[in-house]
């Protein structure tokens, strides 16, 4: 049964890889065997130091991903690092929090490109290679906001919507490639991204008392997602948004 886990000898790419999120789903499919290369706007250099620590090997890119140029640099970097490319995590993403009323299109812009255009060319990108062996997992990051519409983030809860569903499309046209296309949902996790709920108390409350499981979500609960959708575990799993909310959506 192990071995239906088992990322030896695959190669991985995760975005937003310095932190939060991405750290621990990086950190999970080292310990899982796969090396790694991470990408982020901002050093990823302490997270590659704690998957070489387990072993495996690491490399570091920091990109503006908002920035379409970059994304060859991405693939490239993978490729120099470890001669192909079987996974490909799209975690990297923003949140602006402003009412629809007076929200700006600056704001909009940036978020749907970060959240959703790069999504699609960087799965686009990591792709072509995947197809030259048959095989591939790419795994995008959603959110609750895939099927509710939030509060104040109207460009957050379109993206993570374009997300689901680019999800569906790609799994749909890259099966018979060999190339499995899935996206995890977290639900509210203890991250840089929701600081800003986590200091309202009123909101704070009010999310805690819908969760089940009575708590935050942290990295760590998104790992057996992350090396499940990574691995052979889940060859006949395609076009999946996997929920991980502590049951959120259940209530």
């Amino acid at each position: 049964m192990t071995t239906l886990f088992d990322l030896s000898g695959k190669s991985a790419i995760v975005t937003g890889g310095s932190t939060g999120l991405g750290r621990g789903m990086a950190l999970a499919l080292a310990s899982a065997g796969a090396d790694l290369v991470l990408v982020d706007h901002v050093t990823c250099d302490a997270v590659a130091q704690e998957i070489r620590a387990l072993g495996r090997k690491a490399a570091v890119l920091t990109a503006d991903l908002l920035d379409m140029a970059s994304l060859d640099r991405v693939i490239d970097a993978a490729l120099a690092a470890n001669g192909k490319i079987d996974i490909l995590i799209n975690n990297a993403g923003i949140i602006r929090r402003t009412p629809a009323i007076d929200f700006s299109e600056k704001d909009w812009d940036e978020v749907m490109t970060l959240n959703a255009k790069t999504v699609f060319f960087l799965s686009q990108k990591a792709a072509r290679d995947m197809m030259k062996r048959h095989y591939g997992k790419i795994i995008n990051i959603a959110s609750l906001l895939a099927f509710q519409g939030g509060i104040i983030v109207p460009s957050y809860a379109a993206s993570k919507g374009a997300v689901a569903q680019v999800t569906k499309a790609l799994a749909n046209e890259w099966a018979t490639s060999g190339i499995t296309v899935n996206a995890i949902a977290p639900g509210y996790m203890a991250t840089n991204n929701t600081k800003a709920l986590r200091e309202d108390p009123v909101r704070t409350k009010a999310i805690l008392e819908r969760i089940p499981a009575g708590r935050w979500g942290t990295p760590e609960d998104l790992q057996g997602a992350a090396v499940f959708l990574a691995s052979p575990a889940s060859d006949y799993v395609n076009g999946h948004v996997l929920v991980v909310d502590g049951g959120w959506m259940a209530r």
